[in-house]
């Protein structure tokens, strides 16, 4: 029992740096201009690490210059197509189901780099990569647009839009900047002998990180997005496991007594 009270306090703290907005950004976003936006934007792809690790499964085998750019466009078209007009229209989701989805996203890629899908599956060749990119880019964006939404983008009109807009900006800067240094580091590791030895393990590490974040979204989503319907408010999520202990522990005392 200790150990649940153990792995829940992680899921926990996790939870508590789960990819959302801060209210400080929230804060931020009220009296700053267009420029907050874009920083915004920027931020939250650089401390995106579901989107990093997506993108880095995406580019960890491109070696030339026009696959790069072409599969990073796609996966952009993808994400700036549901950012703009999902926030804009209003369109959202529970934002903990969608990000466990992404998570997935990164699963998929991780297993496909390995070769798991034509090994296991009898698939003579993986699925359309670039068309995958893309639609894995679609549901990135939306998942930036359901947090895009929590913040304060005023009535619908073009001030709205271009707060949109300068926040995708900054998501695409975010991005380039991620870029480069994953492609710098890539670059870097193909020079070494060791390097088919360690595509496989970084791609297994991807289908662990994602299964580790499909469930700690999953638990967000169980335990805080209808927290009393559940009975696990986030306050009292620890406590509940502590009380339990404390049950346990005087049924066995009345056993000894006895």
């Amino acid at each position: 029992m200790l150990n649940i009270i153990g792995i829940s306090s992680l899921l926990l703290t996790a939870n508590s740096f789960a990819h959302g907005i801060s209210e400080s950004s929230k804060q931020a976003m009220i009296e700053g201009g267009y420029l907050q936006y874009v920083w915004l934007g920027a931020e939250h792809m650089i401390t995106g690490y579901d989107h990093l690790l997506f993108l880095l499964g995406v580019i960890f085998f491109l070696t030339s210059v026009t696959d790069i750019v072409k599969f990073i466009s796609a996966f952009t078209v993808g994400h700036s197509i549901t950012l703009i007009f999902a926030t804009f229209l209003g369109v959202s989701a529970n934002y903990w189901v969608i990000d466990a989805v992404i998570a997935l996203s990164v699963c998929y890629k991780g297993l496909d780099n390995n070769g798991f899908l034509k090994r296991y599956l009898n698939l003579k060749k993986s699925p359309n990569l670039l068309l995958m990119v893309f639609i894995f880019g679609l549901i990135h964006g939306f998942g930036l647009s359901t947090r895009l939404q929590q913040l304060p983008l005023g009535e619908k009109g073009t001030s709205m839009l271009l707060r949109i807009i300068s926040f995708n900006v900054g998501v695409e800067l975010g991005q380039v900047f991620a870029l480069v240094i994953m492609l710098f580091i890539l670059n870097q590791v193909r020079k070494l002998k060791v390097f088919s030895m360690a595509s496989k393990i970084v791609n297994d590490g991807l289908v662990i990180a994602g299964v580790l974040l499909f469930l700690m979204q999953m638990h967000g989503y169980f335990h805080q997005s209808n927290p009393d319907e559940f009975g696990f408010s986030e306050d009292r999520h620890i406590h509940h496991h502590l009380d339990l202990e404390k049950v346990k522990q005087n049924n066995f005392n009345k056993h000894d007594n006895i």
